[in-house]
């Protein structure tokens, strides 16, 4: 039976076989929404992430492509596809690049990028960090459980610059307008606000500034210097609230002991793999229980490190990591780097197409794989 197209257009079906033309996303809104999916404060210092490679304004988004690595074959498949932005998990752009020619695979890929006007994008480690991004997937693996982040991540802007906090009152005189002037003149300084206060039945000056803890030393030896000008001070610690649920790495109880062997089979089923590797740890065996799981996609060695718990689950650990954790009577199951990440690209679509109200194409690599495998 032939349908129309009215019919084919219902069913989500164009009359030339593709799905119906959604609308586009400007660049910068794009890249803002995508900001505001995974805070880029939330990443690691050292990491590299954000907008790496943009090509010139105005710049339209329609097709999105998502991959785990940027390599020269799913730049190539990026081409083919017309992606206009490719959300590449690892940042392809790290280190500085030097030169921009087409000598080195990772300069061939900017080269690619800019000629067929496709920007790059990567959220990388603010991907580890949210409480819906790639560790919290990797937990789906250990069955029914509750988790906490490992290294918790603390509000990125509240309460402000500044380590510390020092308040102090001070008779109002010429010497008091001196003496906040030499206070401004430090460096790292942020803010230097006044207050009128009652000491003591005595109308003063209550002063409020936030510095950093190198700031703080010389604020406190300029205080010392001139003791005779006030009273009661005080120096506050500035510390950022812990957000909920955010960070890197996850320590996961299960809501039911199981084998180390029942692990296994459900951590090789969520991730799709025939074989993992295995180092069982010192007195225990394939049927000893398992309640609580330490986890970090990719490399876990320094989020792992002393972590206390009866299973380490990573992609990749140094050799001497993992000979503390045997020792220790800790079992460690290794599925190699990209391996303990590339399975959220399907959820990240499918929250990704919410989050951007479904304004844009989103497709997942074909072509991204581990590059490891066992031969």
């Amino acid at each position: 039976m032939l349908l129309s197209c009215a019919q084919l257009l219902c069913r989500g079906i164009s009359p030339l076989g593709r799905w119906p033309s959604r609308s586009v996303m400007n660049l910068g809104e794009l890249v803002s929404a995508l900001n505001g999916f995974a805070s880029l404060s939330l990443a690691e210092s050292w990491d590299n992430v954000g907008l790496l490679v943009e090509p010139s304004p105005p710049h339209a988004v329609s097709t999105l492509l998502l991959t785990n690595d940027l390599t020269e074959e799913v730049m190539e498949e990026a081409v083919q596809k017309k992606a206009d932005l490719i959300l590449s998990y690892h940042p392809p752009i790290f280190t500085p690049l030097k030169h921009v020619t087409w000598r080195t695979w990772k300069e061939r890929l900017v080269v690619r990028a800019l000629e067929h006007r496709i920007g790059i994008y990567s959220p990388h480690t603010a991907y580890d960090a949210i409480p819906h991004g790639v560790n919290n997937w990797l937990t789906k693996g250990l069955g029914a459980c509750t988790s906490v982040p490992l290294h918790p991540s603390a509000a990125p802007s509240y309460p402000g610059e500044g380590t510390h906090r020092v308040e102090f009152c001070a008779e109002n005189t010429e010497h008091l307008e001196t003496l906040l002037s030499k206070i401004k003149d430090i460096q790292e300084i942020s803010s230097v606000t006044t207050l009128p206060a009652r000491v003591e039945g005595e109308e003063q000056t209550r002063v409020s500034l936030n510095c950093s803890q190198k700031a703080l030393l010389e604020v406190v030896a300029l205080l010392s210097k001139n003791s005779f000008l006030y009273h009661k001070t005080e120096i506050l610690l500035l510390q950022k609230p812990l957000l909920p649920h955010t960070g890197m790495g996850r320590l996961c109880t299960l809501s039911e002991p199981v084998s180390l062997l029942a692990i296994i089979e459900r951590i090789k089923s969520h991730l799709k793999l025939p074989h993992i590797r295995l180092a069982v740890g010192m007195g225990k065996t394939l049927e000893s229980p398992v309640k609580k799981a330490a986890l970090c996609a990719g490399s876990g060695s320094s989020v792992l490190k002393g972590v206390e718990a009866d299973l380490y689950l990573t992609g990749e650990m140094s050799h001497h990591a993992v000979l503390d954790a045997v020792a220790n009577g800790i079992s460690v199951i290794l599925c190699e780097h990209s391996n303990t990440e590339r399975g959220f690209l399907s959820e990240l679509r499918d929250t990704l197409a919410i989050h951007l109200q479904n304004k844009i194409n989103i497709i997942v690599s074909e072509k991204d794989r581990d590059p490891l495998q066992v031969a």
